[in-house]
Parts: structure tokens; sequence; C-alpha cells
């Protein structure tokens, strides 16, 4: 949210800085009207576009070379609690964000619910009458005038020449249907409280809306009646930003001055053609950014549900010692045979109940056995299990049940679940393995294989680039889908070019056979640390 909010002010800050600098002293009152509508709507819509074909424009080491950050849910990589921390903080201070963000939405809402219910009030206590399609409203005691849709509102200490001429201005308001230009930017507010350039296209649009209406009304009447009607007023309009005001002060000198301007040429409607280079940069920026923040997001997702989830992290814990044991004992079977009729059954049996107290109460107990006992503990603790863990737990028992590739219970996890590498079937199958039989074979094949690749590819002059010396370790982690390819690389390393360069290498790897559970094609999550010595430069030393 906060990053589209960022993207979404950016570009209102550029399309305005192109309006006053190229645009604003230009006659084209209704192409400005339209490119203020336009780049309004566009700053909104153009963070969720993305063109996967633009990513090409920008040169793809552009784009690795963003640091990513490796979280995981491995054992080994405890070192990275310290981030979970952070999470857990950045969460609460959003939370706090959204609170106040929503206030201030109810207290925009509530505001413009006054501004229309002081409008109703005036058509309600003042007189009304009908010309055509227009309905005037006689302001009692007043010397006001105003539009909103088809309503004109004229006080009536206005003199009936001063009528005559308000009213071919407010006409064409009406007709334009400048309320919906406003009322459009009075959403904006809602929605956009928070952000001042809001206010400042809606009063752009309002100046711009008087400029359309003076250049047609002065046609036909005196230009210096005109003038001294505007100016002989008792300026008593009201303050609401949605309506078309007559008679409003700080508008008055730029309404004369611009009536005094003479035409702009028409080979200046040439600057409405930046419209298109400044829309294909923003394009190219979110179709090329865009990917890139979803994936952070995704994995910050993750690591949040992880940390306020205990019983997702137990049930991981559980899935975590399978893949260490690389086997299991009977014992440790019957427990996870046990969670498996649980998932089935909505609602726990008294038989289950005591087959579950059976188990916990069994001694002595392995490590799997007491990972599987807090899940047990877990569930019954909070007493219901949500969709989100009901998946996490499916994608845990279909690797440990006998059928549940081929069992229609686990049709909804068997696209998405990932097969630890520990204990798959069969092994994804680097290029040139193929011929070895044995699964033991193929995983040490792979695993050579990869570390030959990354050794011969790995740019070793990066630690003198970056001034990096001693021992560098990078953890990269990365899956081999359904179809072979290398997808979700991520890496951590002391440094943001290690990152990069280990992200660069791993997508280089070529396409394997991908590897298979009980039969099924599935996904294979590989985690490779990459130990990279960068010796100190002593002849360097020994010059100095």
């Amino acid at each position: 949210m906060l990053h589209y909010m960022i993207q979404t002010i950016a570009f209102q800050v550029f399309f305005l800085l192109v309006y006053d600098a190229f645009l604003k002293k230009e006659t084209f009152f209704n192409w400005n009207r339209l490119y203020l509508l336009s780049t309004a709507v566009l700053s909104i819509a153009l963070p969720f576009i993305k063109i996967n074909s633009f990513k090409d424009v920008v040169p793809q080491k552009y784009i690795i070379n963003l640091p990513e950050i490796f979280i995981g849910n491995q054992p080994p990589f405890n070192a990275n609690q310290i981030h979970i921390e952070t999470i857990s903080t950045q969460t609460q201070s959003a939370f706090l964000w959204d609170a106040l963000f929503y206030v201030g939405v109810l207290i925009a809402t509530l505001l413009l619910i006054f501004k229309i219910t002081k409008i109703v009030w005036l058509l309600y206590k003042n007189p009304k009458s009908k010309i055509g399609f227009l309905n005037i409203v006689s302001l009692i005691n007043s010397s006001a005038a105003f539009s909103f849709f088809n309503y004109i509102f004229l006080g009536e200490r206005l003199s009936e020449t001063e009528k005559e001429s308000i009213l071919k201005h407010e006409i064409v308001h009406v007709k334009q249907k400048h309320t919906l230009d406003l009322l459009f930017f009075e959403v904006l507010r809602i929605v956009f409280w928070f952000n001042p350039l809001v206010y400042m296209y809606q009063n752009k649009i309002m100046v711009l809306h008087e400029f359309i209406a003076d250049d047609s009304a002065v046609k036909h009447q005196n230009k210096s009646e005109y003038y001294q009607n505007l100016l002989s007023q008792v300026f008593e309009t009201k303050n609401i930003s949605f309506i078309n005001p007559f008679f409003k002060q700080s508008l008055i000198k730029k309404r004369i001055v611009m009536l005094q301007k003479s035409k702009s040429k028409q080979i200046n409607l040439l600057k409405y053609v930046l419209l298109i280079p400044m829309i294909f940069g923003m394009l190219v920026y979110t179709s090329c950014v865009q990917n890139l923040y979803s994936q952070e997001k995704k994995i910050q997702s993750d690591i949040k549900m992880a940390q306020d989830n205990k019983l997702i992290q137990k049930i991981k814990a559980v899935k975590n010692q399978i893949q260490i044991q690389g086997n299991t004992s009977e014992e440790e079977d019957k427990g996870l045979n046990l969670l498996l009729k649980i998932v089935k059954q909505n609602d726990l049996d008294t038989q289950l109940v005591e087959e579950v107290q059976a188990y916990t109460s069994v001694e002595p107990k392995t490590d799997l056995m007491l990972k599987i006992v807090d899940v047990f503990e877990q569930i019954q603790a909070q007493g219901t299990i949500s969709e989100e863990e009901n998946k996490t737990l499916k994608e845990l028992l279909i690797l440990t049940s006998d059928d549940g590739f081929n069992n229609p219970f686990f049709a909804d996890v068997i696209k998405d679940i990932e097969v630890p590498f520990a204990v798959i079937d069969q092994v994804p199958v680097f290029p040139g393995c193929e011929s070895l039989t044995s699964n033991i074979e193929q995983k040490e094949c792979m695993s050579k294989e990869i570390s030959m690749f990354v050794s011969k590819n790995f740019n070793t002059n990066i630690g003198k680039e970056y001034g990096l010396v001693g021992k560098q370790r990078i953890n990269v982690i990365f899956k081999i889908n359904q179809e072979g390819n290398i997808v979700d690389v991520r890496s951590r390393a002391p440094h943001p070019a290690l990152e990069a360069e280990a992200i660069r290498v791993i997508k280089m790897l070529p396409k394997m056979l991908p590897g298979k559970q009980r039969g099924k094609v599935v996904t294979v999550p590989y985690s490779l640390p990459i130990i990279f010595m960068v010796p100190e430069n002593k002849s360097l030393e020994k010059n100095d």
C-alpha cells in the first residue's frame, strides 16, 4: 500500500510540474481540463499496470542488481531471526498507520457529507424556479452566485443585469458538467486525504472551469461590462470546494488577466505530446519494478505468517524435522496419521481425542514425535484450524501419506506442493546426470554439477571491486518447478553485490528434469550455501 501511494504521488508531482511549466499559461482551456483529469486518473492506474515486454527496455543486470534479502524457514538460517523481529515491529507500525489512514478517510467522508448537506439545505429553504433545463435558486439576503449540477444559485441582491451576465457564465458550467470534475476530486480527497497534490489538482481544475466559462460568456457581452461585474461585487461566495462560484475573490485577478490574453497559437498544441513519453517512461518503471516489489512483499507476508501463526510454525517444524531425518519410524507415522484424521474431520470425536491423548503420553519421544505433539497441543489450545493452517497441514501430510499424490482429498494443494530435496522420491536431474540410475547418485551428481557451475561462472573479481576481504558466506535458495526451470531465486549475503551475483549465477543454471514424488511431478526447493574466500592483497600493502 505504501509503495503504491509513493508511486502515485511521484507521478502526480511529475504531471503537475509539466502542467505548470508548459501548459498552464496557454488558452487551450478544454485541453488543459482534459490533461488534468486524465493525468489524475493515470497517476492512480499506472502503478497497477505491468507490461512484460517493457522489462527488456531496461538492461536485465540493472533489475537483478536490486538487493534481495533471503528470509528462510529452514533451521540452518536461524541468524535471520533478527529480520523476523524487525518485520514484527514494522507490522505494529503498519497497523497504526492503517488506523490513521482510515480515521482520515472517515473524517474526509463526513466533511463531504456536511458540504452536500449545506447545498441541500440551501435548496430546501430558498425559493426555486425553472428556466428550461436550469433550476434557479434565489438566495435570500445574499449576493452570492454559484452552480451545482443544473442548479444555479443567485443572490436576490444582484441586479437583473448582473444576473443575466452570471447566468451566461454559469450555464457553461452546467452544460460542460464541471460539477462532476470537482466531485471526482472530492472522492480522491477522501481516499488520498493526506496527499496535498490532490487538493492542488482540484484547485487547478476549478480555476480552469472559470476560464472556460469566462471565455464562453464574454463572447456574448462587452468585456468591460464583464470586468465591472467581477470587480463591483461584495464577495460572499460559499466556501464549498465542489461548486462553481462566480464571485471568488482569489480568482478575480487571474480571470481578468486570462481574458485579456491573446489566443495561444495552434502550434503550441504540440506541447500535449509530452504526455506520451511521460506515460511510456512510467510504464517502463512500473513494469520493471513491480515484479521485484511483489516478490519482496510476498516474502514479508510469508515471514509475517510464520511470526504470527504458531500452528503454522509448528507444522513447518515437523516438516523440517522429517527433512533432516529423511525417514520416519512406525511410532512417528502413527502421529502423522492422527494429524491426517484431524484434518479430515471437522469435529474431533471422543475416540480420536483419546487416541491423541494416548499418543502424547508415549515415552520416550523422538524429536519428530515431540514436534507432532506440539502441533496437537496448539490445535487444542486454539480450538479451530483456519483455512491457511489446514492447507499447511495438507502440504505436510501429502508427503507422508502412502497415497497422498493420488488421493482426491489433497487435490487442492497438489499443484502448489514443494517436496524437500532430502526426502523426494525422484530428485531433479541435472543435464548430464540422466544416465545414473540411483537416486543417491543423481543427488550427488546434481550437487557436484551445481557446485562446478557456480565456481565457473561466479565473478571472483567482485571481492576486489567492492573492497571485500576474508570469508564471505552467501545463502541462496531457489526452486526447481514442475517444468524443470529455476524460479524464485533469493539470496542473503554480507554485501548486496554478493547477493546480486549469486542470484545472477543461479538463474543461469540450465533447465533440468523435474523432481517427482509418488510418480507426480512436483516443485522442489533447494538451498545452496556458497563460501567465497577473498584473499587480502598483500602485495599492495607492501607497496604502500
